[in-house]
């Protein structure tokens, strides 16, 4: 028998933008434990963006760029008869919110650029 699915745990929003969204994304940027740095990285790749990118606001630019990134649907393997064949299912709005951060911190953390906070805008 299956165990249990673990419970959803309460997240804090951030101090600045009171998002909890963004306190998801800092905690997956974040190496070490270190959140406060983590947190000044995001901070000023959200300020970059509003003074070179957009003239709106950077949290804003954020939410649509998250919004771009999201899957919509993914493959999941099923097994019929002796075969496996891949179906393509809809994504759960928690698993789109967690895989779309995963995929900008790892496209961020592989371009070429000075430091983090430029990475990420």
């Amino acid at each position: 028998m299956r165990k249990s699915r673990a419970k959803k745990r309460i997240l804090l929003p951030d101090p600045k933008f009171n998002d909890t969204m963004v306190s998801r994304f800092v905690n997956g940027m974040m190496y070490d434990g270190k959140k406060s740095l983590a947190y000044t990285i995001f901070y000023n790749a959200i300020d970059i963006v509003e003074k070179k990118v957009t003239e709106e606001p950077g949290i804003e630019t954020f939410r649509k760029a998250l919004n771009n990134v999201m899957p919509a649907v993914e493959v999941k393997a099923r097994r019929v008869g002796g075969a496996t064949f891949q179906i393509p299912t809809e994504v759960p709005q928690r698993r789109k919110i967690a895989v779309g951060m995963k995929w900008m911190i790892g496209y961020a953390r592989k371009r070429n650029e000075k430091s983090m906070a430029a990475l990420l805008s």
